[in-house]
């Protein structure tokens, strides 16, 4: 969770130059990015080079960056404006219903069997999630898997906490509903 205590000094003080400050950029929040761009996008190719982008964008804006909210808000939100983009292209027009593959490889110490059930849930759990509208499933992904409180997710896409609040009982719904089709009646 970002609680704004563990920032990426921006200026050039304690970094020999913007490439010293990108690297470190890059180490904290690469994995974390690639993962959300793939939310958006479904594909792993395709999430890499919309980080790839975000940092060429960070790099550029170096200096722009205004200190208004902390540097994992700012490079959140630049990847999430360039996910969009991306699904807008007329360039993206199909779509890849994928796993969640470092979900599915989190290690357990379940029986076999329990472990083969579980992965199977979390299979199903990652589709019906990636087939959620856009709206819906970046609140659930940004909540959940990228730990934003909900006030950090109102700041990151501009939009009022009560609205967030919505879409993640819409999409908790949602997904509660897509999971009992599937036979799947837990919490």
């Amino acid at each position: 969770m970002d609680d704004g205590k563990r920032k990426i000094p921006l200026s050039t003080e304690g970094h020999k130059d913007r490439e010293e400050w990108l690297g470190t950029l890059m180490n904290q929040y690469g994995e974390g990015l690639t993962k959300l761009a793939y939310h958006y996008v479904k594909d792993w190719g395709r999430a890499e080079d919309v980080v790839q982008d975000v940092f060429v964008s960070c790099y550029d804006h170096y200096d722009d960056f205004r200190g208004e909210s902390s540097v994992k808000t700012w490079v959140y939100r630049i990847t999430i404006n360039q996910c969009k983009d991306v699904l807008k292209s007329s360039v993206f027009r199909k779509t890849l219903f994928g796993k969640f593959d470092f979900i599915a490889n989190r290690e357990t110490d379940h029986t076999p069997e329990l472990f083969l059930v579980q992965k199977e849930t979390e299979k199903q759990l990652a589709r019906h999630i990636l087939s959620l509208t856009v709206k819906y499933r970046e609140v659930i992904l940004l909540f959940y898997y990228e730990e934003f409180s909900i006030y950090g997710i109102s700041e990151l896409l501009s939009i009022k906490p009560n609205t967030v609040k919505t879409r993640l009982d819409r999409a908790r719904q949602k997904l509660r509903r897509l999971m009992e089709e599937d036979g799947y009646h837990g919490r």
